[in-house]
């Protein structure tokens, strides 16, 4: 519990400073913070929540064959279920999360992995300086991946996270948890699949090209971590799509394997949400 206390301090410093950090950059919009609270209660109920993606790969520590090389895929939407704020300019939201691995290349092409991630929870948009700059969320969540016996993976945690935009190239998030590791199969859960992420995202000035890194830690004092990525490029101006590169090196990568190295290599496409991906 000390643990948990210590980084959700750090976490809310963290915040807190980057706040103060945040810097006027003529080329990001100045817009009226009462016009974009009210685009926020006025958006629709249903709206993506993290990155929405379809890659296909293959491992880069072993050779690549039909049981190893995959296609991963996430589908990732939020419900808003109210339409004015609470208390504190919050919102209250239905979040949804699955992510699959399928061995396409196999006879019958199976989905041997399915994680499903649904939670809810309060979401608050942080404004400075006229401008929506990130936001602040405290969800309850559940995964599992919905099989039975011993191959069963499930997991309960209160979350809390945040991300910032220092300016309109640089975005630094961050979500710690506290679990409740209830599958029988899975006890070690946190061992492999971690405590706490931080993560940092850049971008070019265009949009075009953007860049971003998550580390996982590990549970214990060895500086173990997981980490993810991701390069993706907008290769058409208007398009809502972008061409996408992922690399995992790590533990946890699924539900299944969790207490299994991975290091996977995957291109695709990804769809991402307007304002803010969330990790």
């Amino acid at each position: 519990m000390l643990r948990i206390n210590l980084l959700l301090s750090f976490l809310l410093t963290a915040v807190l400073s980057a706040i103060g950090q945040i810097v006027e950059n003529p080329e990001f919009p100045k817009l009226d913070t009462d016009s974009l609270r009210e685009e926020f209660d006025n958006r629709p109920l249903i709206s993506m929540y993290k990155d929405n993606y379809f890659v296909f790969g293959c491992p880069t520590n072993h050779t690549p064959n039909k049981e190893n090389t995959n296609v991963k895929f996430q589908i990732s939407l939020q419900c808003k279920l109210t339409r004015s704020t609470l208390p504190g300019n919050t919102y209250l939201f239905l979040y949804y999360t699955q992510k699959v691995f399928w061995n396409v290349l196999e006879n019958s092409m199976p989905m041997t992995d399915l994680n499903f991630n649904p939670g809810i929870g309060i979401a608050k948009p942080l404004f400075s300086k006229d401008r929506y700059i990130g936001r602040l969320s405290l969800m309850v969540e559940h995964e599992s991946n919905g099989r039975d016996s011993i191959w069963s993976r499930s997991w309960n945690r209160v979350s809390l996270g945040a991300s910032i935009a220092l300016d309109q190239n640089l975005i630094i998030h961050g979500k710690t948890w506290i679990p409740i590791v209830d599958g029988q199969n899975n006890r070690d859960l946190l061992d492999y699949y971690g405590i706490y992420q931080v993560g940092i995202q850049v971008m070019t000035n265009d949009r075009r090209w953007k860049f971003s890194e998550i580390l996982v830690k590990r549970r214990g004092w060895r500086l173990s971590y997981n980490s993810v990525t991701e390069v993706s490029f907008r290769f058409l101006r208007n398009a809502d799509w972008n061409l996408f590169f992922q690399y995992y090196n790590g533990y946890g990568e699924g539900l299944l394997d969790y207490n299994q190295f991975h290091s996977m290599a995957r291109v695709g496409i990804v769809f991402r949400p307007t304002f803010f991906s969330d990790y």
